[in-house]
């Protein structure tokens, strides 16, 4: 068992220390991340997931304005694109009027995948209306991510430009470059 802590969060709000690992985790349909809310507007962090093995990032968010939930999504898109792979954003609904910062929301859910011709249309695989309890269920198939990697009409994660730029982190004492 692991966990992934958030790494940017309202402190002030709910006392939640920010984390200092980006974790993958092995699962029965591959290697997952999860970036918690603002996290995928860090494309770093998605960066150093992919490189780690994720085929698919999950982003459980809180928004309560529809411009929250729009850098959420959109910047969830950017990473299937920059990062070729898959990720499902999944926000609150309701109210929790007695939870501070947390009383109204506004959020959609969905599952995004690289913008190409052998995904779906739009790069969105699945998405729900705003403020409602739903469920969305949809198959990823993650040969077709593998051969996109190889073989897709944009080459973004190999195309990087390494002696010119790069991600340099520290994890657990040693330093990394992506």
């Amino acid at each position: 068992m692991a966990k992934q802590d958030p790494h940017h969060t309202e402190r002030k709000w709910w006392g939640v220390n920010p984390g200092s690992v980006v974790e993958v985790f092995e699962t029965d349909c591959g290697p997952i991340a999860i970036q918690i809310c603002y996290d995928i507007e860090l494309p770093e962090l998605t960066r150093i997931a992919t490189e780690k093995g994720a085929q698919i990032i999950f982003v459980p968010y809180n928004t309560d304005t529809r411009h929250g939930y729009l850098r959420v999504r959109y910047c969830a898109q950017a990473r299937c694109i920059e990062n070729q792979l898959y990720v499902a954003i999944s926000g609150c609904t309701g109210n929790l009027p007695f939870v501070e910062n947390s009383d109204i929301h506004y959020a959609p859910s969905g599952i995004y995948t690289p913008a190409d011709a052998e995904f779906a249309r739009d790069a969105i695989a699945a998405e729900c209306n705003p403020n409602v309890e739903t469920v969305i269920i949809h198959d990823l198939d993650f040969e077709q991510l593998r051969r996109h990697r190889k073989t897709g009409s944009v080459q973004n994660w190999h195309d990087r430009k390494g002696d010119l730029y790069r991600v340099v982190y520290e994890e657990n004492g040693k330093t990394h470059s992506v």
